[in-house]
């Protein structure tokens, strides 16, 4: 990426931009910081946090020891393998997330482009590095966000197999309609049913503690996993196998990120405390149940998590673990929404068609064309790999990849903003990125048997993300290379007055200090300018909410002529007519009902000397034309509104 647009781009955040879009999530609940802790919102992170990671007991052990059933399912292996994934829950769940960046948190947000724009502030510039590492871990978690649906389903309904054989024919129509019903309710919001989210989730936590509890006395040798020597061993002594081992032991940490990136919906408290005093228990306990039943019976590694239940239960805990792997990937969803919205206010994406499906709630939105992108991923990949073990192998690269780029980030955050000495914060860092990377290396394995999905979507995102930066970015130049300073066209109108008609002109541009196209356009078509005028950028910031009392900046630059610049936070909603009525308070004349709001509307077509190579001016045209409608975006009255069109080359 050419270094130039990439600090464009990054710093489209201090500058106006009406390209860019709107907020990423939900007001917070707590703020990370300050508020209370309380049971419900302990209980509420349990259902939106930690879905993800709390389903991966369906298969994770099962394919950490896949890799070493055919030399024998000894003890060193079960217990080497379990004290693995112990480890990875100690030291990458609980030891980074939960306790380290937790604390890197962008004003009680968390996630990584929140990371990415608090590395820049530490910084005090936009630096490229970070920018690229920002949006490749952007890029990576949409491939998260199409494997996650697809390999908890599947493993979850997997389990009619072991109630009756007879029910596998079943599985793949049953998991179909189950993700495509899941799909379809994104439009109608979740609002209604996700207070059932964390209780539903708290009793699949305590029948998994309660499963793998009551099996580890079938084998209390399997205790001895707690000892760290016995994961490494069994990493020094198997060679290959040990290390293909490390690539799915992995999936017990999938999900992580969700720690951080919903700091800002519950706080940090209630996360680290559902964690410490649940959460991470009854991991412990399945995972040692698991292992002690197959310690007892090694013919149980077909399906631990499902073996461990009595007959009679098996249908029921089926049902259970269908639901929690449901609420899983509505997590994962609203995610992706979130981050889409994120990255659009930040510049990475063109501005796409946001719904609010709830009235009170901010961060209940849908987005049509993510979640048509993300049903059309995931059947495709339940119709080509058929199971969740299939699956596995496309899973890990992902969330590894995005872990990376988020301790890379961490870095500068230590280094910079938290002044530690450059020594410490390396070697600091180091004991986590040296664990990250032996988790990449080991899932990079996996690359042909279906780690090339991930490495697809997330490559196919990031040239999405590129195209856009750089085409916006030479767009504009173009236009400011073409407009008149703002200054020179007031001084223009004072010597040659055009008509002059009541009340007032509202024009929102991407550059402060130049004229609005719309502007010019109106004299020059219409012949005719509004008593008022205002002239409205839009800058989004590197913090994720502004202060009520920093939203607005005006300037006045002529009796007639009056400029402003609203500021948003990436996680707001840049709503303008709210933002001129708190400019009204101020003492802006201003007057809803006589007030017309020109937009430009600008069509961009493909030019042979486009800096650009010919796919990729095609690709930004094509992004150019799923740009939701600005009136909506802003939240502009539609009755208000009066568009002029130009045509643009790249």
């Amino acid at each position: 990426m050419d270094p130039n647009v990439a600090r464009d781009a990054a710093g489209s955040s201090s500058r106006c931009d009406m390209e860019g879009a709107a907020a990423m999530q939900p007001a917070p609940v707590a703020d990370g910081h300050g508020s209370a802790t309380s049971a419900g919102l302990i209980i509420g992170s349990i259902g939106v946090v930690y879905g993800d990671i709390g389903t991966s007991p369906l298969y994770a052990l099962r394919e950490s020891l896949a890799h070493a059933k055919s030399g024998g399912l000894g003890e060193d292996v079960v217990i080497g393998t379990i004290s693995l994934l112990i480890f990875a829950l100690i030291f990458t769940v609980t030891a980074k997330y939960v306790f380290f960046l937790m604390r890197a948190d962008n004003r009680g947000e968390g996630g990584i482009l929140s990371l990415m724009a608090l590395a820049q502030i530490a910084l005090g510039r936009r630096a490229t590095p970070v920018f690229l590492l920002g949006v490749a871990g952007a890029a990576l978690f949409s491939g998260d966000a199409i494997i996650t649906p697809a390999i908890s389903v599947l493993s979850a309904v997997e389990g009619l197999e072991i109630v009756n054989p007879k029910f596998g024919e079943f599985v793949f129509p049953i998991t179909v309609a189950i993700l495509v019903s899941l799909f379809w309710g994104q439009s109608h919001g979740t609002a209604r049913v996700a207070a059932l989210f964390g209780p539903v989730m708290a009793i699949f936590f305590i029948v998994m503690a309660a499963l793998g509890a009551s099996h580890i006395g079938d084998a209390p040798q399997v205790l001895r996993a707690f000892d760290p020597r016995h994961g490494f061993v069994f990493l020094l002594t198997h060679g290959w196998i040990g290390f293909a081992v490390l690539g799915s032991v992995f999936l017990v940490v999938t999900g992580a990120e969700a720690l951080y990136a919903d700091m800002g919906h519950f706080g940090r408290a209630p996360i680290q405390i559902a964690w410490m005093f649940f959460v991470l228990p009854a991991l412990f306990l399945n995972y040692l149940g698991q292992g002690a039943l197959i310690l007892a019976d090694p013919k149980a590694i077909e399906n631990p998590f499902f073996l461990m239940a009595p007959d009679w239960a098996l249908l029921p805990l089926v049902i259970l673990s269908t639901l929690a792997t449901v609420i899983a990937s509505q997590a994962v969803i609203t995610g992706a929404f979130s981050i889409v919205r994120q990255a659009i206010q930040l510049g990475l994406l063109p501005r796409l068609e946001i719904t609010h499906t709830s009235a009170t709630q901010e961060g209940q939105i849908y987005i049509g064309r993510v979640n048509r992108l993300l049903l059309i991923g995931v059947l495709v990949l339940v119709t080509a790999f058929k199971s969740s073990s299939a699956l596995a192998s496309a899973y890990g690269i992902a969330v590894t990849g995005t872990m990376v780029t988020t301790t890379a980030l961490a870095f500068i955050v230590v280094w910079r903003k938290w002044h530690w000495p450059l020594w410490a914060a390396s070697l600091f860092i180091l004991a986590f990125l040296t664990v990250d990377l032996a988790f990449l290396a080991a899932n990079l394995m996996k690359v042909v048997e279906g780690g090339w999905v991930p490495l697809l979507l997330g490559g196919g995102s990031m040239v999405v993300m590129w195209t856009w930066v750089r085409g916006t970015s030479l767009l504009a130049e173009k236009t400011h290379r073409d407009s008149i300073p703002i200054r020179d066209l007031i001084a223009m109108l004072e010597k040659s007055k055009p008509t002059r008609v009541p009340g007032t002109a509202v024009f929102l541009t991407s550059d402060p200090e130049a004229a609005p196209t719309a502007l010019l356009h109106n004299l020059k078509h219409n012949k005719v300018l509004h008593e008022r005028v205002l002239v409205i950028c839009v800058s989004t910031e590197d913090t994720p909410r502004v202060p009520p009392e920093k939203r607005f900046e005006i300037e006045k630059l002529a009796p007639d002529f009056t400029r402003a610049t609203l500021h948003f936070g990436f996680m707001e909603s840049p709503r303008v007519p709210a933002a001129l009525a708190a400019m009204r308070k101020a003492g802006v004349k201003y007057d809803i009902m006589t007030t017309s709001f020109f937009l430009g509307r600008r069509s961009i077509k493909e030019s042979p000397a486009s800096e650009m190579p010919v796919w990729q001016d095609k690709l930004y045209v094509a992004l150019t034309k799923q740009s939701a409608n600005a009136t909506d975006f802003f939240s502009i009255p539609t009755d208000r509104v009066v568009e002029l069109g130009a045509q643009l080359t790249i």
